[in-house]
């Protein structure tokens, strides 16, 4: 590959051979799937089906049963770029009562094993204030996270795990217990972020009608009770006009 060039198909999420179980109640079994750079990947299934527990075991948090996950060709137990990573849980993981501003759990974003609790650089100040000012919440920046409502509190969460600029964005359903106006402008959001960015999106949703609409009204894989619908933005077309994008800037 040329230096300066893209290459478009690089494996972002590779799973082989996945399963994981809860004593002896298996919820994933022999799950295979490669999510290539710039797919938009959402996950569907009833509750139970283990959808939060494959993002939980993909962003290190629960380890397989058996099988391996591997995070840009890394595997799952020795990476550590996770700053390249942007993960937004489940909202119910939030307690509203943690007395921080929105600034602060945006800049909580950017703590990790090699940047942990220090004085804030005018730059991440930057980053943060960049951040919030993509999601438009720069003028909450000051409240406290649980006075907002659930669009809100969405936003500083997503705005969180933007800061590092990731290549690769995890969300867990999130907008459970947020009004239909507010949902449709959030999926809009995303659905924006990711034809204009060069970014990788994957998320477990409930909203059926939305994923269908966007990523196609068939599955391209299913396992046990989850289903996997994607749109890919890595066509050889896209990959051309890309490399040329980058040529010339």
């Amino acid at each position: 590959m040329k230096p300066g060039s893209l290459d478009c198909h690089q494996h972002m999420i590779e799973i082989e051979d996945l399963s994981f179980s809860y004593g002896e109640q298996k919820v994933i079994s022999g799950l295979n799937y490669t999510v290539k750079e710039r797919d938009f990947l959402g996950i569907i299934g009833s509750n139970g089906a283990g959808k939060t527990t494959l993002l939980k075991m993909i962003v290190g948090l629960l380890p397989a049963s058996s099988g391996e996950i591997r995070l840009f060709g890394e595997p799952v137990r020795k990476f550590k770029d996770w700053e390249r990573l942007g993960y937004v849980p489940q909202k119910n993981a939030f307690n509203p009562l943690f007395p921080a501003t929105v600034r602060e759990v945006v800049l909580s974003g950017l703590y990790n094993n090699k940047n942990l609790i220090r004085r804030v650089s005018k730059a991440q100040q930057q980053q943060c204030d960049d951040a919030l000012e993509v999601m438009r919440i720069q003028d909450i920046a000051e409240k406290r996270v649980g006075q907002l409502s659930g669009g809100q509190q969405q936003r500083v969460f997503l705005a969180r795990a933007l800061i590092n600029h990731p290549d690769l964005l995890i969300l867990d359903e999130p907008t459970v217990g947020i009004d239909a106006e507010t949902q449709a402008g959030f999926f809009d959001l995303i659905m924006h972020m990711h034809a204009h960015h060069h970014m990788t999106f994957l998320m477990v949703s409930h909203d059926i009608d939305m994923i269908k609409n966007y990523l196609g009204h068939e599955p391209v894989q299913s396992n046990g009770k989850i289903n996997f619908y994607c749109r890919h933005s890595h066509e050889a077309q896209d990959c051309v006009e890309e490399n040329l994008q980058h040529t010339l800037v």
